[in-house]
């Protein structure tokens, strides 16, 4: 097995608050650039980078797994990952319906605009996408699982928009792969202070919204070669294969 450097949550233009230096073409090349063997592209409350964010990967020898971030009714984030682009097309199809209409101000929040491999705008999104979903953590972890996808609640440390400031504790019953924790805390620190949830895989993420913060900190996946079902196993300590915080 090898120890592959993983980078899960990064926000491309479509991002309102993303720099409008994050196209996928620049994100792929500042991913490789920086070695990272793993991207994880999480927009808020959309999907629709993903298809060409893996495409682009593939050509530059990074693997990118596509997804999104999602804000809950409760307004905890959560990272969502998935396979195929029909489970994305799927999970995008269930976002659209869920997304709580409220329309985007550009001068206050920042573009929306869905891009092609040339960096030329395709679209530009009218709803807010950093606004919440019409639906519970515990539902959309539901969702993200029915289509064999996984669930990773983001940044747990932190003091807005996670599940820990939301709620005020991780539910002992909430079905996650594995929880997030930023850049700004290191794991044994966090378990200083949360040691009942010690249980859990953790992996650290760069949250980067401008390319100089891609790989700031990653996470080393040890596992037999770059695929969906390998990342998954990992997450579950399977067959060997597990996670490494730096």
């Amino acid at each position: 097995m090898k120890d592959y450097r993983a980078d899960l949550h990064i926000h491309s233009v479509l991002s309102p608050c993303g720099d409008l230096d994050m196209s996928p073409r620049n994100i792929i090349r500042y991913a490789a650039g920086r070695k990272i063997d793993i991207l994880g592209i999480t927009d808020h409350n959309t999907t629709r980078h993903g298809p060409l964010m893996r495409k682009l990967g593939k050509e530059q020898g990074v693997f990118v797994l596509t997804g999104a971030e999602v804000t809950s009714r409760e307004e905890v984030h959560c990272l969502a990952f998935f396979e195929t682009d029909e489970q994305l097309a799927s999970f995008q199809e269930y976002l659209d319906k869920e997304l709580i209409p409220f329309k985007n101000d550009p001068g206050r929040f920042g573009h929306q605009v869905v891009v092609d491999k040339d960096d030329n705008i395709l679209d530009e999104v009218e709803n807010l996408l950093v606004y919440s979903i019409d639906q519970g953590i515990d539902q959309i972890g539901e969702k993200v699982h029915s289509l064999n996808g996984l669930f990773i609640p983001a940044h747990v440390n932190r003091s807005v928009n996670s599940l820990i400031s939301q709620l005020g504790f991780v539910p002992a019953g909430i079905y996650a792969d594995a929880l997030e924790i930023s850049r700004h805390v290191g794991r044994k620190e966090f378990l200083d202070k949360y040691p009942d949830l010690s249980h859990f895989t953790f992996i650290q993420s760069s949250d980067a919204h401008f390319p100089g913060d891609i790989g700031r900190v990653v996470t080393l996946f040890r596992i037999n070669d770059l695929s969906f079902g390998e990342i998954k196993m990992a997450l579950s300590g399977e067959k060997g294969r597990r996670v490494v915080l730096q």
